[in-house]
């Protein structure tokens, strides 16, 4: 059975830098689409960025164009979400998700395996 676990969530300060990990186990993300979405308290989940199985095609919300940038390490079975610029908007729970089909997308619904999450905190 698929697990995944986020980690490098923390606080910031606006204009810093953050590197989230997602870390599977029990089984390859190789053939996984992987989504990292956020959710701020008081707001719904929102995806994020994510990255296919298929050609590691990538897509990023405007929310974070640009200053984002997700991608897999195989060897390691770990996708990392490289988050830059980060603003207070920012500050929210991040979460890493699979979609089986390996083709990814923005919605949840798309997504079977969550990790617990990791929170960012973007204060000065």
């Amino acid at each position: 059975q698929l697990m995944l676990v986020e980690s490098g969530g923390g606080l910031v300060q606006p204009g810093g830098s953050l590197r989230l990990s997602c870390v599977g186990s029990g089984y390859s993300l190789d053939t996984y689409a992987i989504g990292w979405f956020r959710q701020a308290p008081g707001q719904e989940r929102e995806g994020v960025s994510f990255i296919s199985s298929t050609d590691d095609k990538t897509q990023n919300a405007d929310s974070v164009l640009g200053r984002f940038t997700i991608s897999r390490d195989y060897a390691k079975n770990t996708v990392y979400l490289q988050m830059n610029s980060l603003k207070s908007e920012d500050t929210a729970v991040y979460y890493c998700a699979a979609d089986h089909s390996g083709i990814g997308g923005f919605w949840a619904s798309e997504y079977a395996v969550w990790g617990q999450g990791t929170l960012v905190t973007v204060s000065s």
